[in-house]
């Protein structure tokens, strides 16, 4: 059933990674001008043909895109997540999908090494695989699910047995969506709940329910469907996946976790890492537009009153409050994204924070403010700029549908105001 006609333990494009020049990782050093630009020149042909970018990626491959997060002693770069955050909005503002799709790569590489930092033992297999050049998706949300990540509509069966070459691990059963990567992907990352094959808790009963994370390889029991055609972020191929009885060995369980929020530190390390990458892919779009609004506005001029539309006041008032918006995230962005990096590492002094119960609201909400930022900048620009970008042949019209994707990313804005809420007032119904 699996789309993939590969090994699956032998990537289809994977040169010996090579990093940037000097183990620089800045991100003008490793996503030079140059190669940007072939990247959004790309972006135009895989968003028309509804394609995955596979250049994009072998190229990003090369550059040692996969060992970003990998910890220099297992084989990496040994970059931190403000130093992907950094990269991700420099290759969103040339290739929107292709970074939303390397962004479920590095939020379980981020996972793996926010979790590794702190002793956790199940995640360095990841690291490893990761280290070795293997691309991970990301195999979490499902239809109607609104916990996300602290519940499961998958049922992972434990495998038992003496004779079976599996024992000790599940097989799990259910529907993923929103797999980024979809054709090319090496290892999924997949949870479910236990279950005692009748679809029971698994000898804990009603009251403690358990979740299981695992990895999974490309098998027969996993089934790609080539689904995905949508309005906007189309080169992320991000299709519907399939488990049908799909097993993870016991090697390959990450960590079990009750039902519900918890900081397991690895759960911790996906809600952290995926909210404040995908915040980056979605500022790096906007930044993007605010670069082109301001080089259209430069040369466009209006025949009705002679002037460039860079001196007219309505046009500059529009193209700042979109900087104004962008700026504001951006320092968000870093801030948490920093203070993440150093509650992994243990590192405290001034200017670094420590936010306790308030972690998850601050992940949650960086993600809420910089989409809604994102898209109301982009806008702004659209305005500025003059119908001629209402045409495909545009990159403002792709950016404007890219940047709407975000809408659809957890944590979205009902789920971030009712934290906020119960975070201000309680339960509802609770005693006063």
């Amino acid at each position: 059933m699996t789309s993939s006609t590969s090994d699956p333990s032998t990537p289809a494009s994977a040169p010996s990674p090579a990093p940037a020049p000097s183990g620089d990782l800045t991100p003008a050093a490793f996503l030079p001008d140059e190669l940007l630009e072939t990247f959004r020149e790309r972006a135009v042909t895989h968003d028309r043909e509804n394609t995955f970018p596979e250049q994009d990626l072998a190229d990003l491959r090369e550059r040692g895109y996969l060992q970003l997060l990998v910890p220099t002693e297992m084989g990496g770069l040994g970059g931190t997540l403000l130093q992907a955050s950094r990269i991700q909005r420099r290759l969103a503002k040339a290739a929107p999908a292709t970074a939303l799709s390397m962004n479920m790569h590095l939020v379980i590489t981020g996972a793996a090494l926010h979790a590794h930092r702190l002793g956790t033992d199940g995640v360095r297999g990841i690291l490893e695989d990761a280290a070795a050049d293997r691309l991970f998706a990301f195999g979490i949300s499902e239809a109607r699910n609104e916990a996300m990540l602290f519940d499961s509509s998958t049922t992972a069966e434990p495998i038992t047995g003496a004779d079976s070459e599996n024992a000790g691990g599940y097989e799990f059963t259910g529907t993923k969506i929103f797999t980024s990567l979809g054709p090319v992907w090496d290892r999924l990352v997949v949870h479910g709940r236990i279950t005692n094959g009748a679809g029971e808790a698994d000898g804990t009963g009603d009251d403690d329910p358990r979740l299981v994370f695992g990895v999974l390889e490309r098998t027969d029991a996993v089934e790609v469907k080539d689904d995905w055609d949508t309005h906007g972020m189309r080169a992320t191929q991000s299709r519907t996946t399939r488990l049908h009885k799909a097993p993870v060995t016991a090697d390959r369980l990450i960590t079990t976790t009750p039902v519900g929020p918890n900081q397991e530190p690895f759960v911790m390390g996906i809600f952290g890492a995926f909210e404040l990458l995908i915040a980056s892919v979605y500022t790096g779009i906007a930044e993007r537009a605010v670069e082109v609004g301001a080089q259209i506005a430069t040369t466009r001029k209006s025949v009705t009153r002679g002037i460039v539309h860079a001196g007219d006041p309505d046009i500059r008032w529009r193209l700042a409050d979109a900087a104004i918006g962008i700026d504001g995230v951006i320092l968000q962005l870093e801030k948490v994204t920093a203070d993440l990096d150093a509650l992994g590492t243990g590192e405290t002094g001034p200017g670094i924070t420590d936010h306790g119960p308030r972690w998850f609201l601050h992940f949650s909400g960086v993600k809420s403010r910089a989409t809604e930022a994102a898209i109301a900048a982009v806008d702004q620009v659209l305005r500025a700029s003059g119908g001629s970008h209402y045409f495909r042949r545009s990159e403002l019209e792709r950016l404007s549908r890219d940047v709407r994707a975000g809408l659809y990313h957890p944590s979205d804005e009902e789920s971030v105001h009712a934290s906020y809420a119960k975070a201000l007032l309680g339960d509802v119904g609770a005693e006063r």
